[in-house]
């Protein structure tokens, strides 16, 4: 055998070794999730709503400090999900409203307007550019995992889209958040960022944070 079979006899049974042995695995939600998801529900128990999620017809509540909902269908929501690395989500945004610059540390995303214009962005890593567009109906974007990115609404009238994540469960850390919506002390905030006094106590005020 030539060292071309050998290695194309190779390849072939290391794809077969990762091959699927189950139709799906339905996620056990009542376990504990692990860092590749959650076992399998017992087959016996499984139904069709398992492989159903109808959450993302219905409009988010936008009344809020965002003026923007996120409607998820990620693992917790839908879990038939569990095993295929896929998710979605439903995004409304109000005139005025944003999503604010976050992560999702578990997956990229992909994100479809289907109603209004949207300006989308992210923030490459390696070289700290800003890539911007502002996406009208049936536009796309594509957000590289564990990038800063963010959306808001580009028009008076609201906005709609549909995003799609390549994880079941991508995770999610919202910068103003992260740094100002909990008890992380001021004075470290005013050591790391270039806030100063004032406006950390003033954006702890607003997002709810102490320290």
């Amino acid at each position: 055998m030539s060292i071309l079979q050998t290695l194309i006899l190779c390849s072939f049974l290391l794809s077969a070794s990762h091959a699927a042995v189950q139709d799906f695995c339905v996620g056990d939600l009542s376990a504990p999730e692990g860092p590749a998801g959650y076992s399998c529900k017992k087959v016996s128990a499984v139904t069709v709503n398992d492989f159903v999620f109808s959450g993302l017809g219905v409009a988010g509540n936008t009344s809020n400090l965002i003026k923007a909902a996120v409607t998820p269908a990620l693992i917790n929501q839908f879990p038939g999900l569990n095993g295929f690395g896929i998710s979605l989500a439903r995004l409304d945004i109000a005139p005025g409203g944003v999503i604010p610059l976050h992560t999702h540390p578990g997956g990229s995303e992909v994100l479809l307007v289907l109603q209004g214009s949207i300006c989308a962005g992210f923030i490459s890593s390696s070289v700290n550019t800003i890539y911007l567009k502002t996406l009208n109906k049936g536009d796309s974007m594509i957000f590289p995992q564990g990038l800063l990115h963010f959306q808001m609404n580009a028009v008076k009238g609201p906005g709609l889209a549909i995003v799609s994540f390549s994880s079941p469960s991508p995770g999610l850390q919202i910068l103003d958040f992260a740094l100002l919506a909990n008890n992380f002390p001021s004075e470290l905030v005013e050591a790391t960022t270039f806030l100063d006094d004032a406006q950390v106590k003033k954006l702890k005020g607003v997002l709810g944070g102490t320290g």
